[in-house]
């Protein structure tokens, strides 16, 4: 006897739906570049893939599909009695294995692009009408021979065509590119799907490039990690219990990021819609590698007290924020973050934590009225939001007259002073009026 799943609540699914509106708005008219390797293919779940990848054209994203096919190539050598051979994690493609990869490519190309195509009535795909476009857009060169190995017919990308691209994507079409590419001469190489996603990413300027992989990235205590910087996850690769597989998404979310895409995310293929969900919900599923830099942010010193309290002080004249004797920030100095260009403080803000509450007070935020348009009030939100999470809590709170909107735009949300902790609660100035937001983390 099968049981069935049972469906959520209404009240579930309206707030489910009510928390993904950011994200439709945020995603619609975005460039994502998608991998997945020959595995997900295989996988019983591959069709609701394909229902997710359909759904996330419908709401507007701009998709650039590349699937891998190493397990299919594997076979194909494994049936004719040849030889599967790696060296250096690469394979060697020679002669009978160019075959072999040509046959495998071919097929998963033209099984994708017909279950793309599919409209069937009472499916997830009905109406869908998705277009599909494949071509030679990678343009590759020759691995060569290297530590004395001959790799054959097996490439590294030249280039992107860039332009080809775009002109597909701008007609509407999902572009799908496959584990090839194509030399000068006419030849055709063997190039790794995760290389030709990063550089697909890096060369489009693609909002997110999102890996399917095998597993989660775990950290020395077996702990999900959900957020890592480049740098973060280059010595993650020095780790010899990382898999095969998500050493090389790791590898290719480290070189994207560094040329310019602003956030990889690697998901587990095997979470059912687990897609779906790091795309769609505050806290994601899998792992995030960012390229937003936090350059110029650092902790406060004493030397910074002098230029936080010029920063300060305008803000309260105006009666925007409490005001600071200097003997109260020089002895909480240390709770405080700065933003410092060519040696002169232009943002600043304070983390209190309470950690009995699980909370922190966001406060003294304040940005040089020169500077309020170069985005470091998020860089400085961005960054404060990682250091609560470190400290292992799970929402901010602010207590502002004047920059309510500023913070209802960054996810906070309204709340109450029987939402603050019990210390902040007593200490709180109900005279001033102060709204109070509240964000999870």
């Amino acid at each position: 006897m099968t049981h069935r799943k049972k469906d959520p609540s209404p009240s579930d699914f309206v707030e489910f739906f009510r928390g993904s509106a950011p994200y439709l708005h945020a995603h619609r008219g975005r460039t994502f570049v998608l991998r997945f390797g020959g595995e997900a293919v295989e996988s019983p779940r591959f069709s609701d893939l394909i229902h997710d990848v359909a759904l996330l054209h419908t709401l507007g994203v701009r998709l650039v599909l590349v699937h891998g096919a190493r397990p299919q190539i594997d076979a194909r050598l494994a049936a004719q009695g040849d030889d599967v051979r790696y060296e250096q994690g690469r394979r060697v493609t020679d002669a009978p294995a160019l075959a072999c990869f040509e046959e495998a490519v071919g097929v998963l190309r033209v099984g994708i692009e017909a279950r793309l195509s599919m409209g069937v009535p009472n499916s997830p795909m009905a109406g869908a009408r998705l277009r599909v476009a494949s071509g030679n857009f990678v343009v590759a060169r020759p691995l060569g021979v290297v530590d004395g190995v001959d790799f054959g017919h097996t490439g590294v990308v030249r280039r992107v065509d860039v332009d080809g691209i775009r002109q597909r994507l701008d007609s509407g079409a999902i572009v799908l590119l496959s584990p090839l590419g194509y030399s000068v001469t006419g030849e055709v190489f063997n190039v790794d799907s995760h290389d030709v996603a990063a550089a697909t990413a890096a060369a489009l300027g693609a909002d997110k490039l999102v890996c399917l992989v095998e597993g989660r990235v775990l950290d020395a205590r077996r702990r999900q990690v959900h957020e890592l910087t480049p740098d973060e996850a280059e010595a993650m690769l020095g780790r010899k219990k990382l898999g095969a597989d998500l050493r090389q998404n790791l590898q290719a979310a480290v070189f994207a990021c560094r040329r310019g895409v602003r956030r990889a995310h690697l998901v587990d293929r095997r979470e059912d819609g687990g897609l779906l969900l790091e795309l769609f919900t505050r806290d994601g599923l899998g792992t995030m590698v960012t390229s937003e830099t936090f350059e110029g942010v650092r902790p406060a010193t004493l030397a910074d007290v002098g230029g936080i309290l010029e920063l300060l002080a305008p803000l309260e004249n105006e009666g925007v924020l409490v005001g600071r004797p200097r003997e109260t920030l020089e002895a909480h100095v240390d709770r405080f973050t700065v933003v410092e260009r060519d040696g002169m403080i232009i943002a600043c803000a304070a983390l209190h934590p309470h950690a009995e509450s699980g909370a922190a007070e966001l406060a003294a935020v304040a940005v040089h009225p020169r500077y309020r348009d170069g985005g470091r009030g998020e860089v400085l939100l961005s960054f404060l939001e990682r250091r609560a999470r470190e400290l292992g809590l799970d929402r901010l709170f602010v207590l502002t007259t004047r920059t309510t909107h500023w913070f209802r735009e960054r996810g906070f949300e309204p709340g109450k002073a029987k939402d603050l902790p019990p210390d902040r609660r007593s200490q709180m100035d109900r005279r001033r009026g102060s709204k109070i937001l509240i964000k999870r983390i």
